[in-house]
């Protein structure tokens, strides 16, 4: 407990999680002021995802590299996991689709970019292991291929395509799992020494115990439930209010705030010359969201969803995953960086999050 506190009192992020019990109290004391809720429940699961991520990070150190890696990949992004959960539960079909197709753009885009960016900015040129990368980015490619899928037979028989589409994303969502199993198969056992640069740890962290770890991540993963519901149900009378749609919130919000933990560990890596770290970090929680994150919730609708959820996605968001997934493919098969090419990826995020802002889906036509 001693190494929880003295981790909370070091980190600026951690002291956030005065906003936990401030939301928590004030969806019982104002239930009406969605506004306000939606802004504490974003600033509380800021320092929760934080949290989530060291525990995470601390069983894996404790139980060897294998169901380390395991872990690390299947807990990795619970955090936007258990905020979809509670948008499915909520029948918010557009936020959880939104959320996951912000998550893979923003990692892709944002995360990779603004890491190239700190990175080039102390260093002049920084290397990586470009295999890593490669095979990210064609895990990448695949999954989005079949989040493609749905969306394409919709347009060619629309008056069936609606039962068609839930069909193929049923079937979508099981082989996506099976290559997400595929693909830990192939980093932490038959080709792992790929990834051995992005398996350690920062230097000099303390290593929490096993105890600690696992009853952090246990409580921090009530909160985090707790705090998405509160989220939810207060998101879209917020967005309303201030000028935003369901799919920027999700988009947008919704995946950085997920995301927040990685990207201060990415960030910080680059700022290291541990570009290895920040591309898995970056390309791994992509593909990682779109091969377990979204079949795993098209599976889940049948059980906590008002309908069943398909893969459909609106044709802005497959243009947008395409475009960020063959931009990083095209990246990352150098093994270089520079600072200039973060700025780059980081002005493409830009200019989809103008767009998605400023011509929801459904305002004009096809977006």
């Amino acid at each position: 407990m001693n190494l929880l506190l003295k981790e909370i009192r070091h980190s600026p992020l951690l002291w956030m999680l005065v906003f936990v019990p401030i939301v928590l109290i004030a969806e019982k004391a104002a239930h009406s002021a969605h506004t306000l809720l939606f802004v504490l429940a974003v600033l509380a699961i800021v320092p929760l995802a934080a949290l989530l991520s060291h525990a995470t990070e601390a069983i894996a150190e404790k139980t060897g590299d294998a169901v380390g890696g395991l872990l690390n990949a299947t807990l990795g992004n619970l955090t936007e996991l258990i905020i979809a959960v509670a948008a499915l539960h909520a029948g918010e079909y557009m936020l959880v689709k939104a959320s996951i197709a912000g998550a893979i753009v923003t990692n892709t885009l944002f995360m990779l970019g603004v890491s190239f960016l700190l990175g080039g900015l102390k260093y002049h040129e920084q290397d990586y292991n470009r295999a890593g990368g490669r095979l990210y980015s064609a895990l990448l490619l695949m999954a989005t291929i079949a989040l493609l899928a749905p969306s394409a037979v919709a347009d060619l028989d629309p008056a069936q395509g609606g039962g068609m589409a839930q069909k193929l994303s049923i079937a979508l969502a099981i082989l996506l799992i099976a290559g997400y199993a595929l693909g830990l198969l192939f980093s932490l056992r038959t080709h792992k020494e790929l990834f051995a640069s992005a398996e350690h740890g920062e230097a000099g962290e303390a290593v929490w115990p096993l105890g600690l770890a696992i009853g952090t991540l246990l409580v921090v993963t009530v909160l985090v439930a707790l705090v998405s519901e509160i989220f939810v149900e207060s998101v879209q009378k917020a967005a309303e209010t201030l000028g935003m749609s369901p799919a920027f919130v999700g988009f947008i919000i919704v995946a950085i705030v997920g995301a927040a933990a990685e990207m201060a560990v990415a960030f910080s890596a680059a700022r290291k010359n541990r570009l290895d770290m920040s591309v898995s970090i970056g390309l791994g929680s992509a593909s990682q969201i779109a091969l377990f994150v979204a079949p795993v919730l098209v599976l889940l609708s049948y059980v906590v969803g008002p309908a069943p959820m398909d893969l459909q996605f609106w044709p802005g968001a497959v243009k947008m995953m395409i475009i960020a997934t063959v931009t990083a493919a095209f990246i990352t098969n150098s093994g270089r960086s520079a600072w200039f090419i973060g700025a780059l990826l980081v002005f493409i995020y830009v200019i989809f999050a103008m767009t998605l802002y400023m011509v929801p889906p459904g305002s004009h036509g096809p977006v």
